[in-house]
């Protein structure tokens, strides 16, 4: 056989292996799986690892009718940089976000959440994972 096709032929047998969950894990499957730790309550559930967009984040609450349309909270501001890192008025910090989901994972804001609303708008959650009335947008890119 020509080395292309021995090539092709690992190739695909590898890439089938990987797509195809729980085989070639032998007979102690259940067991793996088992002992396997599980995500503690801060961290996000799922999904892709992903990274906020760089650059000057603020927060806001809602106003009323009556007065201005957003009330600014400069405490719950932060810049998102390199690496996975922030920095807030408070300090800096480091933050993961797996699919829809950010938390704060070191620094002043760690376990605080947030759901990715858009490219640049996240929305706070409570500790019971409701959402809050705070909104963070992106302004600009820091530079």
């Amino acid at each position: 056989m020509k080395t292309r096709y021995v090539f092709l032929l690992l190739v695909s047998a590898a890439a089938t292996a990987a797509l195809l969950p729980g085989r070639g894990l032998g007979q102690e499957s259940t067991n793996r799986t088992a002992s396997r730790p599980e995500a503690s309550a801060g961290a996000p559930a799922g999904g892709m690892l992903g990274i906020l967009r760089h650059g000057n984040w603020e927060c806001a609450l809602p106003g009323d009718a009556g007065g201005d349309a957003f009330v600014p909270v400069p405490a719950e501001a932060f810049r998102i940089g390199t690496a996975s890192s922030y920095e807030s008025p408070a300090g800096a910090g480091i933050y993961l976000q797996r699919g829809r989901e950010v938390v704060f994972t070191r620094g002043p804001k760690k376990d605080q959440r947030f759901k990715v609303l858009g490219e640049n708008t996240l929305q706070k959650l409570a500790a019971d994972g409701s959402l809050t009335k705070l909104i963070c947008t992106r302004v600009g890119n820091g530079t």
